[in-house]
């Protein structure tokens, strides 16, 4: 009988005999790698695609995230390279590295040299250069994806990747979480996962150490994967040289999980793929859910800081610009700086440097402004000849100052739209007055 049985499944169609390949991650390991190979890469068609979509990204996106995006990235390349820009209290403290801003600064220097550093170059060309980063770490998600599981679950985990509204709000910004997060996937294509052929301790270890270099919150998705690869290394020893130096600065900040999203969205696009009923109304859903946000944060919500900048760098090209003063009364930070002006004209914002002295009572000067600004502004400003040519608020301030505004001979000149949800001392708008100096003011 079991002879028979033998015969029998001897004379089966190859198709029937054939078992089901095992994902790698959610079966036994082996499997799919060693069937894949290591050379498993992604079709050119899709890194053309993510090119082209990741640079509509980049112009699709042209608002305000948070203060770092500039001032801890463009606004310090820009001082290396023409030798004026400001630096905040981290750098003049030595708190922070110099190598994610040096990726810019060579930018910059290169543009410089062509006799390009237009300032229209100088704010697109690093988000561009970012779009392109983010277009290629996409790709590596799926060639990575396709190495483990197969080609289907890839497209999907890829799909996945693109739709996800926060990754195109935040993948083109010079943010140090936007780098840390396309080395995070870079890194993680050559982790050693079992049964893949792709793992390779020095390279992952060193993206790694190259992501907490710049950004030392990158340790934290890190940490459990590293010590997983510790427990399965036969050679500890070795391992350990590796990742002692890697272990490269102390903690500096907390601020978002951005790397960890595209660890989610693998569990997104094999989830997807493996879905039997309602596919299509899970995509269309996945679709229109994302666009939306993904249109509205990078059109429309807190575009005013870096609209009004444009009003700014108007007055480079004026015969006046020496005579030009502009001050920028809004909480500290909220709008870029030289970087996005790219002429030595005199400006100044309100500051907020914490204590490092331990004084208790110490309160920055943002602080003290907002807790009195007609009385701040009347103080600071007690001379005629002291004041700025130009005063750029949030609208919540203007009905406070007012009467500053009118007895110094001020005059609206322009209303820049920022967001629909004001809060605090942020506006919905924000307001340009320049000073009328052919008034004679007492």
């Amino acid at each position: 009988m079991p002879r028979r049985r033998e015969e029998a499944a001897a004379r089966m169609p190859e198709a029937v005999r054939l078992r089901k390949r095992r994902s790698v991650l959610y079966g036994s390991p082996g499997g799919a790698a060693v069937q894949r190979g290591a050379d498993a890469a992604a079709p050119a068609p899709l890194l053309v695609l993510a090119l082209a979509l990741r640079t509509l990204n980049c112009f699709l996106v042209q608002t305000s995230f948070v203060p770092d995006e500039h001032w801890q990235a463009l606004e310090v390349a820009h001082r290396m390279v023409f030798n004026y820009g400001y630096l905040t209290w981290e750098w003049a403290n030595r708190l922070r590295g110099y190598l994610y801003p040096l990726i810019f600064a060579s930018i910059y220097k290169a543009l410089q040299l062509l006799g390009k550093d237009d300032v229209q170059l100088l704010i697109w060309v690093p988000r561009l250069a970012q779009a392109v980063l983010a277009a290629f770490a996409d790709v590596k998600l799926y060639s990575f994806v396709q190495h483990l599981e197969n080609g289907e679950t890839a497209k999907w985990v890829f799909f996945c990747q693109l739709c996800s509204w926060f990754t195109w709000y935040s993948c083109t910004r010079t943010l140090s979480n936007t780098m840390e997060t396309i080395l995070t996937i870079f890194a993680l294509s050559y982790y050693p996962i079992k049964g893949s052929k792709m793992g390779n301790s020095c390279k992952y270890l060193a993206l790694v150490a190259l992501a907490i270099v710049i950004r030392p919150t990158a340790v934290i998705p890190w940490m459990p994967l590293v010590f997983s690869h510790f427990l399965q290394e036969q050679r500890k020893a070795n391992l350990l040289q590796n990742c002692i130096p890697v272990g490269t600065l102390s903690h500096k900040e907390f601020r978002f999980i951005y790397p960890v999203l595209p660890f989610c969205m693998f569990f997104c696009g094999y989830s997807l793929k493996h879905l039997k009923a309602w596919k299509k109304s899970a995509v269309s859903f996945l679709l229109l859910s994302n666009l939306i946000p993904a249109l509205y944060t990078g059109l429309v919500h807190q575009r005013g800081t870096l609209d009004v900048m444009s009003h700014i760098q108007q007055l480079c090209s004026n015969s006046a610009q020496a005579q030009a003063f502009v001050f920028i009364l809004m909480p500290c930070h909220s709008t870029p700086f030289y970087s996005h002006v790219h002429c030595p004209l005199k400006m100044r914002f309100l500051e907020c440097p914490p204590d490092l002295t331990g004084n208790e009572s110490y309160i920055d000067e943002a602080d003290v402004f907002y807790s009195n600004p007609l009385g701040w502004l009347n103080k600071e400003f007690y001379n005629d000849t002291l004041l700025p040519s130009h005063l750029i608020l949030f609208s919540v301030l203007e009905q406070e100052i007012s009467s500053f505004l009118t007895l110094r001979g001020y005059e609206k000149t322009a209303t820049v739209f920022h967001t629909h949800i004001p809060q605090g001392r942020v506006g919905s708008h924000i307001y340009i007055y320049r000073r009328k100096t052919e008034t004679n003011h007492t």
